[in-house]
């Protein structure tokens, strides 16, 4: 079994949605959204984010439409993807992320309503949702 520590992200636009899990676990922990000016984060904070934890891989969920097929939103996901490797030499993964942000709100509105349901929050759970996903992929049961 693998011991690794997976960065996760939920990209966006205006925020982007940060986790971190553990491979040998199978458990993730929200960290706080990044701020980001038309798709572009703050790159000083990334950093921080990434020389703090260490991470071994930066997965980073991937919006298709229901179908499966690619959106326009897809490729700056994949820019981005692209802009973390080159940046900062980690390997990336691109996970399939349909349906995360939805599982997300209700799974914050059944804890705590609608004031529970902040953009940095549902962002972050995303990310942590794209983490969990992808791990129940990685893993025989």
């Amino acid at each position: 079994m693998n011991a690794r520590t997976i960065l996760c992200f939920d990209y966006g636009t205006k925020s982007i949605g940060v986790a971190v899990g553990q491979e040998l676990t199978g458990t993730a922990a929200l960290l706080s959204a990044l701020k980001a000016q038309d798709g572009t984060p703050d790159w000083v904070k990334l950093e921080q984010v990434i020389k703090e934890w260490q991470p071994d891989l930066l997965l980073i969920g991937l919006p298709l439409n229901m179908d499966g097929t690619e959106q326009p939103f897809t490729a700056r996901c994949r820019k981005f993807a692209n802009r973390l490797h080159g940046r900062f030499g980690l390997p990336v993964s691109l996970h399939d992320e349909r349906l995360t942000t939805t599982e997300a709100r209700s799974q914050l509105f059944s804890e705590g309503g609608y004031r529970n349901l902040t953009k940095d929050k549902v962002d972050s759970l995303s990310a942590k949702i794209i983490f969990e996903s992808w791990y129940e992929q990685q893993s025989p049961h």
